[in-house]
């Protein structure tokens, strides 16, 4: 939802406050429908590859590692970027006025552990790539919501979320030679 709500209020050359209005609405447009189809079979495509390339057991702990760190993507959100939007009408408002220094670190540490647990069964430094293309997807995202809406929205924090996970399979891809020239 997060995804193709921000694809709608961003795709086009929309005025910010068109696009806050935009991502207010329930119904799926263009860009969002567009922005879903073309997610989700990307992360079909590339959780193929890293089967084909390690087996199952590495798309299964890439699945997990890309869950965990692609979560801790929308928290460096809330902590670096204000809130934009309808305060009063908003759910992720209360929620990351709660989230302080303290939040931010716990959920790095638990991100850290995780990545230190899918190193451990699964060795290798091709998992830099995948943190690599994480870190890409949460830094392109945070880009964007900054020039366009000057902070972040629920949907900003959601759409967030899903390219640092798209970033992680696609980092891990290229590190294991699966992508690429």
């Amino acid at each position: 939802d997060g995804l193709a709500d921000t694809a709608d209020a961003l795709g086009g050359s929309v005025s910010r406050e068109r696009a806050l209005e935009i991502m207010k609405d329930s119904r799926i447009g263009s860009y969002g429908a567009v922005a879903l189809v073309l997610a989700l079979l990307t992360k079909v495509l590339l959780l193929g590859l890293l089967t084909q390339a390690g087996g199952v057991l590495l798309a299964a702990w890439a699945l997990f590692g890309a869950h965990v760190s692609s979560r801790l993507s929308p928290l460096v959100v809330i902590r670096t970027l204000p809130h934009v939007g309808d305060t009063a009408q908003s759910k992720s408002k209360p929620l990351a006025d709660t989230i302080g220094t303290g939040g931010l670190i716990v959920a790095l540490l638990w991100s850290l552990s995780a990545m230190a647990l899918v190193g451990w069964h699964v060795p290798g430094g091709h998992w830099l790539g995948a943190l690599a293309g994480a870190l890409l997807g949460l830094l392109w995202t945070w880009r964007l919501l900054r020039q366009r809406l000057q902070g972040f929205t629920g949907d900003g924090l959601g759409a967030t979320q899903q390219l640092s996970e798209l970033g992680f399979y696609l980092g891990l891809a290229l590190a294991l030679g699966q992508v690429g020239p």
